[in-house]
């Protein structure tokens, strides 16, 4: 194999992601799997060349002397397929992660922890190439590559890891950064064949004839949760945007962990935010913020089921761990553990060079504000859309708004995770605010018992000290911290949440000074300030949809709409979204999928149909005049 470079890596906008609500594995336009861990996605990686070319493994299936012609999602599914045509044949490669049964609710779909790839030739012949090198515990493992019956097994790495479908006489063993395995086929037209990769499993064994029932279950269930009555009732508004939108929900639901409810802000580790630097961190993780929004999404389609989850998660992992820290974590690892100690993977040369890689984030030790806002706006939206919640639950919501009221004072490292000293930055300061707002609205409407003057005094005093020292009346508009002149995206949220009307002349300000510090080529960065890390990152899609949410609402829809084409139509092939872009290219930056982009898309389409007077469905959305005119 020729040595690493820059040139062999795909843009990781080539990429396609399959998954089993437990894990999640990338897979190329060229039929390389180069990403997954096994068995949960913040698990050790057994395939890693998107991370090292050379070191870190892959499973790819191709065609000789072919070109990869085409990928594309079974409709409604997370069930991949990519083609190849040669001078002589086409290939097919139809890949999915066996899950089935009720996808709805954590706790009870059923799921294997293979990746079951199925293999087509439609009409003449194909010779088809196989390489399996997997590298387990992120490259570091010893291990062997062992012949058996009907497939390859590796040992000596701990669980045991199998490959069926491709016999001793098909392939060999080699040796390049460990070993590997490299074989291959023919396959004529009409003809079908399986390979299999198990984890902890010694069964090498596989029927073609199973692995077909398998994927039909498994198209069963993503269709079944794709399409339920209720959320294909609820985005008939949708129009021209409902594939797009379809997508986007499947690519969130990837992320949920369906044996805990826990949500993972994005399927990767280390792809980093600028070619070449150091701004390389590990999202597999799920982060109370993140997890939010994207059962927030979720439910405004007809998903509630995965923000209950979410919720009585929240309230467990919190209370589990309540003695040890009394303010809410901003993460926790998707079965609840608090550990997540961060480690820089030295033998890893990262994508394209970008070093270094990491595993575990120290950030999960910072205090962040906004949670308090998030716990108790996910809360708020289950409770008006006709959930109940149980009284465990309520008394823990009723905690964490005494809990906000004591700390709102507190410096935090915001919303974007910043590494430096703490500061007394805005955004948190409101959604400090937006959880006492909530709880209010709780107590009001919904009986959330607690001490209501306290809560009411302490958001009015939040209230009155961002407007005092977050709002700079040189720049009109709210800045990034107090003290400071530098704009900051999530300050395109504050009517969003009520903190101010739209109409307000302040946030008018903050809109306009947004587009004019932050937007380039129609794409917004989270902010220009010095942050303490070298080099720079690309502009973030989330905040982008922001611009289109506010200028909606703003009743500016010429411009919303110019901003949401714009950067919706910059999706990779198949749908999906990496967390940055660049702004003159294009090209994907940071990890990828990443929740954050595809929950943008589902609210923008929405505030924009709202804007246009289409009918939405469902309770009043938080942030328009509906909203804010019932009863407090």
């Amino acid at each position: 194999m020729p040595k690493a470079g820059k040139s062999k890596y795909k843009p990781a906008s080539d990429y396609g992601a399959i998954g089993n609500l437990r894990t999640v594995a990338l897979v190329g336009r060229d039929g390389s799997i180069d990403w997954c861990c096994f068995p949960h996605l913040d698990d050790k990686s057994v395939f890693a060349a998107v991370l090292d070319h050379g070191k870190g493994g892959r499973f790819r299936v191709s065609a000789r002397d072919s070109e990869p012609t085409s990928q594309r999602y079974i409709k409604g599914t997370n069930a991949l397929e990519t083609v190849f045509q040669s001078s002589e044949g086409r290939l097919v490669v139809t890949d999915f992660m066996p899950v089935w049964g009720d996808l709805d609710r954590a706790r009870k779909s059923r799921y294997l922890s293979e990746i079951h790839r199925i293999l087509r030739c439609d009409g003449g012949r194909v010779d088809v190439e196989v390489e399996w090198s997997p590298r387990p515990d992120y490259a570091r493992a010893f291990f062997d590559i062992k012949p058996a019956p009907r497939g390859w097994v590796v040992t000596g790495a701990g669980p045991s890891m199998t490959l069926g479908g491709l016999s001793e006489a098909e392939a060999g063993i080699a040796a390049e950064s460990g070993p590997l395995l490299r074989g291959g086929f023919r396959m004529r037209g009409g003809e079908q064949q399986v390979l299999v990769n198990r984890w902890d499993s010694v069964d090498t064994g596989q029927r073609l004839s199973d692995s077909l029932e398998l994927l039909r279950r498994t198209v069963t269930a993503w269709r079944r949760w794709a399409y339920k009555e209720k959320s294909v009732a609820s985005r008939e508004w949708a129009g021209e945007w409902l594939s797009r939108i379809i997508r986007s929900e499947l690519a969130l639901k990837l992320l949920v962990h369906a044996d805990t409810g826990a949500v993972a802000a994005a399927a990767s580790t280390s792809l980093p935010e600028t070619i070449g630097g150091v701004r390389n961190w590990d999202y597999r993780y799920a982060w109370i913020r993140d997890a939010a929004f994207t059962v927030q999404a979720l439910s405004s389609f007809g998903h509630e089921m995965e923000a209950i989850d979410f919720l009585y998660w929240t309230e467990r992992v919190s209370m589990a761990h309540s003695e040890e820290r009394p303010e809410v974590q901003i993460m926790y690892r998707l079965n609840g553990e608090t550990e997540m100690e961060e480690r820089e993977l030295s033998h890893l040369e990262g994508y394209r060079g970008s070093r270094p890689v990491r595993v575990g984030n120290g950030a999960a030790e910072q205090l962040q504000l906004d949670v308090y806002g998030e716990i108790l706006d996910s809360a708020y939206e289950l409770l008006r859309r006709g959930h109940e919640l149980e009284p465990k639950l309520m008394s823990f919501l009723s905690g964490v708004a005494d809990r906000a009221c004591s700390i709102w004072r507190e410096p935090d490292h915001g919303i974007w995770e910043m590494r430096g000293g703490k500061r007394h930055y805005v955004y948190s300061k409101v959604m400090v605010w937006a959880a006492l707002d909530r709880a209010l609205l709780l107590a009001e409407r919904f009986g959330l018992r607690g001490n209501i003057s306290r809560w009411r005094r302490s958001r009015q005093n939040i209230q009155e000290t961002v407007l005092r020292h977050g709002y700079s009346s040189e720049r009109h508009a709210f800045v990034q911290a107090f003290g400071s002149e530098d704009m900051d995206a999530s300050n395109l949220l504050f009517p969003l949440h009520e903190f101010l009307p739209f109409d307000d002349p302040r946030i008018q300000g903050t809109i306009d000074r947004t587009v004019e510090d932050l937007q380039e080529n129609g794409l917004v960065y989270r902010y220009r300030a010095d942050d303490g890390l070298p080099g720079e990152e690309g502009a973030f899609g989330l905040c982008t949809f922001w611009l289109v949410d506010s200028l909606a609402l703003t009743g500016r829809l010429d411009e919303a709409w110019e901003v949401f084409e714009g950067i919706a139509s910059r999706s990779n092939h198949v749908g999906l979204f990496a967390e940055q872009l660049d702004a003159e290219t294009g090209e994907f930056l940071g990890n990828f999928p990443q929740a954050f982009t595809h929950i943008g898309l589902i609210n923008s389409a929405l505030f924009l149909a709202y804007a246009e007077g289409r009918e939405i469905g469902g309770p009043p959305l938080v942030g328009t005049p509906e909203h804010r005119v019932m009863p407090r």
